[in-house]
């Protein structure tokens, strides 16, 4: 008999979350070992491993079929594995971990209330400055995405893995596209998200690898979150 790996994220807020929702469900996660040690079990089910990873190498393991089952955000699976549906599949959403990813511009541009008034500042911003306006963001495989459905082509994406909205302060970009819960980071630093700018909403979820090797893996842990056709 094959052991089921289930990937959960190694620590924080989303760890104690995720182990909080599988025990609602009867399922008790432990952490063993101490210290720093990134170690666990899923107690009464010796053919599951647990595995912890950084919820953002969790989509890469799914994708490599290295781990059967596991927890992250759905932003992070979206942006790190281009056509994910054809990899990974949504078992569940988990109702919490809940972020938007989204498009904000400087509050004091009172004109720009929509991606078309976008792409006409973004426009005039090249031919004015002789360069693409400057949209900072680490997730850049959905901002380009957004930015091509909605016709917009004069803008350059500037990584930034922290302290996104004060890039804009910090002169070092125009505009910012981001994940936010509540938007009170991005106010802070006179940003508004506009009306339709919303790329992605999120949340944590669970997800199957479908690349993985099922052949000898006992379904009974699956089976608990699946839904019924």
């Amino acid at each position: 008999m094959s052991v089921l790996k289930l990937g959960l994220p190694s620590k924080g807020r989303l760890q104690e979350l995720t182990i909080n929702w599988f025990a609602e469900r009867g399922i008790v996660i432990e952490r063993t070992g101490s210290g720093r040690e990134y170690a666990g079990r899923v107690v009464g089910f010796d053919d599951v491993e647990l595995v912890l990873l950084s919820a953002g190498e969790i989509p890469k393991e799914l994708a490599a079929g290295r781990i059967h089952l596991g927890v992250t955000g759905q932003d992070l699976v979206h942006e790190k594995i281009p056509g994910w549906q054809q990899k990974i599949e949504e078992i569940t959403p988990m109702g919490f971990g809940h972020a938007d990813l989204i498009l904000a511009v400087p509050d004091n541009w009172l004109d720009v209330e929509s991606i078309d008034d976008f792409d006409a500042v973004a426009a005039a911003f090249r031919a004015k400055h002789g360069y693409r306006l400057r949209i900072a963001t680490k997730y850049h495989n959905l901002v380009r995405e957004f930015l091509q459905r909605h016709g917009v082509a004069d803008y350059q994406l500037v990584d930034s893995q922290g302290a996104t909205e004060g890039t804009v302060k910090n002169l070092t970009a125009e505009a910012v596209a981001d994940i936010t819960s509540s938007g009170d980071t991005l106010a802070a630093n006179h940003l508004k998200i506009l009306p339709d700018g919303l790329i992605l909403k999120s949340q944590a979820t669970l997800f199957k690898s479908n690349v993985a090797e099922w052949s000898g893996v006992t379904l009974e842990f699956l089976m608990k979150f699946s839904t019924p056709a």
